[in-house]
C-alpha cells in the first residue's frame, strides 16, 4: 500500500480524520512529480459565504473569473468568484434540486456556438438513490441572475447504486464520465453522446482506477490530459493523440505536489490550460483559499 506524504498545514482533528480515510483507501504508488505544476498560489474568497465548495469550473466566456457551487442541503446556485478570490455574484438554478451535487464542468453541448456548464447530483452516502442527476445549461454571463432554461439528464448504474464526488464531460461529443468514491476500487462509468433527456439513462462502466476515494475530476480543453483527485493526492494523466478519454485509466499517473486542504473536494484546469486549480469546503479551517498551480 502506498502512503502519501501529508502537508500537515491543517488542523489536527481533519488530519486524524484525513489519515483514517486514507487507510481505507487501495491506493498504487504514481511516478513521481515531473515538475509540470510550480507551488500553489493561495487567495482567501472574499467574502467568506461559501462554506461547502464541492465543484469548480473555470469560466470561458468571463475571463478571470471561476464557477463553484456548495453540495447537499444548499440553495440550487452557483457561485461566481475572480480569480483573485473575490465572490462577484450568486446566480439561482431554478426547477433543480441539490440532493447532493458533487462537482461542475464546462464543456460544449449541443449548440456549438455554446458553452454549457454541468454540475453532476451524483452524491450518495448511503448508496441507495434509485437514480442521479446530471444538469446542464449555457454558461451564463456576468449580468445573468437567474437560469431557466436548464436539461436534466438521469441516470443509473447498471449495477446499483454508487457514491460518486467526480465527473468530467468530454469536450468532443459530450460524452459524460462518472468516477465512484466508495468502491474498494474506484470505478469509470460513462454515459455517451447519445443519452436522452426524457428517459432514464444506464451509465456503462468504462474502467477502474487503482484506488479510491476520489473527490473530483477535470479534463483538459484539448482532451490531452485527465486530473483526478482524492482528499490526499492529484493525479495527472496523460493520452495520446487521438486516444478515447476513457482510456486514461491505461495510463500510469504523475503524482502533483500537492498542498493538502480542510476538506479540499474541488479540481479544475485554468481555461487557457496554464494550469489547475483547487477549492476546498471550510471545515474548521479560519478561511476558505482558492489554490492556483501553474504549469512550469
Amino acid at each position: 500500500m502506498f502512503w502519501p506524504t501529508l502537508k500537515l498545514y491543517i488542523p489536527g482533528t481533519l488530519v486524524v480524520c484525513i489519515l483514517l480515510y486514507l487507510a481505507s483507501c487501495h491506493k498504487t504508488p504514481a511516478v513521481n512529480d515531473e515538475g509540470v505544476f510550480g507551488a500553489p498560489v493561495p487567495v482567501a474568497l472574499q467574502p467568506q459565504a461559501i462554506q461547502e465548495a464541492s465543484g469548480i469550473a473555470d469560466s470561458r466566456i468571463n475571463q478571470g473569473y471561476l464557477w463553484t457551487h456548495e453540495d447537499s442541503g444548499n440553495p440550487t446556485e452557483i457561485f461566481l468568484a475572480g480569480h483573485d478570490g473575490k465572490v462577484f455574484k450568486t446566480i439561482f438554478l431554478a426547477n433543480t434540486i441539490n440532493r447532493d451535487w458533487e462537482d461542475m464542468a464546462l464543456a460544449k453541448g449541443p449548440d456549438a456556438a455554446l458553452d454549457y456548464i454541468y454540475i453532476a447530483d451524483c452524491g450518495d452516502n448511503g448508496q441507495s438513490r434509485d437514480e442521479y442527476a446530471i444538469y446542464r445549461f449555457p454558461e451564463p454571463s456576468l449580468t445573468v441572475d437567474t437560469v431557466r432554461n436548464i436539461s436534466k439528464i438521469r441516470f443509473r448504474y447498471p449495477d446499483g447504486a454508487h457514491d460518486a464526488e467526480a465527473f468530467f464531460v468530454d469536450d468532443a461529443d459530450f460524452s459524460i464520465y462518472i468516477i465512484t468514491k466508495r468502491d474498494s476500487v474506484s470505478q469509470l462509468y460513462r454515459l455517451g453522446p447519445d443519452y436522452s433527456l426524457n428517459a432514464v439513462n444506464i451509465a456503462t462502466r468504462v474502467g477502474t482506477l487503482p484506488y479510491n476515494g476520489v473527490v473530483s475530476a477535470a479534463v483538459s480543453g484539448d482532451g490531452s490530459e485527465v486530473l483526478v483527485k482524492t482528499y490526499a493526492d492529484v493525479n495527472l494523466y496523460k493520452l495520446a493523440a487521438g486516444q478515447p478519454l476513457w482510456r486514461f485509466v491505461e495510463s500510469e499517473p504523475v503524482s502533483i505536489a500537492y498542498q493538502v486542504e480542510p476538506q479540499g473536494e474541488a479540481i479544475t484546469f485554468a481555461n487557457d490550460n496554464t494550469g489547475f486549480f483547487t477549492l476546498s469546503e471550510k471545515g474548521f479551517a479560519s478561511s476558505v483559499k482558492l489554490y492556483y498551480y501553474p504549469r512550469k
